[in-house]
């Protein structure tokens, strides 16, 4: 076989940065308590409808502090009855400016990627521009870029969801 093929083939994991911008018309002070309240994160975060139930959340908001979510893949996802597992720890926390955090994915106990995010809170006109910027490792068997992007698009769109609340 061909060396360069070979080392093709070996490859076990695939790298991606990628950036997510949106607005919301609300202060940075709102969008950053949607973040730091546990209540408000697990409804726009961990609340479902992703294609799994959540089973557990828990979350220390800190620098330091770990978040954990569980969730059970429903019928009809690429993995029914199996569990995601979210595994977080705050890195860095500016109030109402910065979050920073590395998390690392699992399915059926099995670790898929390991990622470093940052969520920028920008003041702008009319609201907040949020910068999401995630830095990602994707091991054998991960759901890959494409799809995590399109994962934490919906995310933030519930996010969005959340912060029209009253």
């Amino acid at each position: 076989m061909h060396a360069t093929m070979k080392a093709k083939e070996e490859q076990a994991v695939v790298h991606s940065t990628y950036t997510i911008e949106r607005n919301y018309p609300v202060t940075p002070e709102r969008v950053f308590a949607a973040f730091s309240d546990p209540v408000k994160k697990q409804r726009w975060f961990a609340g479902g409808g992703h294609g799994s139930d959540v089973e557990s959340f828990r979350m220390d908001f800190r620098v330091g502090g770990i978040e954990k979510t569980v969730r059970r893949f429903k019928a009809g996802t690429p993995f029914p009855g199996a569990t995601l597992t979210n595994d977080t720890t705050y890195q860095d926390i500016v109030t109402n400016r910065r979050i920073v955090l590395a998390y690392a994915m699992s399915v059926a106990e099995k670790r898929i990627s390991a990622s470093l995010a940052t969520f920028e809170l920008l003041q702008a006109e009319g609201g907040t521009k949020l910068v999401f910027t995630d830095q990602a490792a994707f091991f054998e068997g991960a759901d890959g870029p494409e799809m995590r992007k399109e994962g934490w698009t919906k995310i933030l769109e519930s996010l969005g969801t959340e912060l029209a609340r009253a």
